[in-house]
């Protein structure tokens, strides 16, 4: 199983934003943010996610995918 961060995508539908910007909207580190912007995080609580809706104005489900590897479909 994987599990994707689609915050890359998210910001750019919500007119090309950049992780400075979400900075301020959310309050969160920008480490953080660029960890989850580059798809890299391996960890993280639900006060960042809640953040992250609250200053995208999206869904959760917008910023997490969930890929089920192959094997597990077959």
């Amino acid at each position: 199983m994987v599990i994707k961060f689609k915050l890359d995508r998210v910001m750019f539908e919500k007119g090309n934003m950049k992780v400075p910007e979400l900075q301020e909207l959310s309050g969160l580190n920008k480490n953080t943010l660029y960890s989850f912007y580059k798809g890299e995080i391996k960890r993280f609580d639900t006060d960042t996610l809640n953040s992250l809706c609250k200053a995208l104005d999206c869904q959760l489900s917008d910023l997490i995918e969930y890929v089920p590897d192959k094997e597990e479909n077959e």
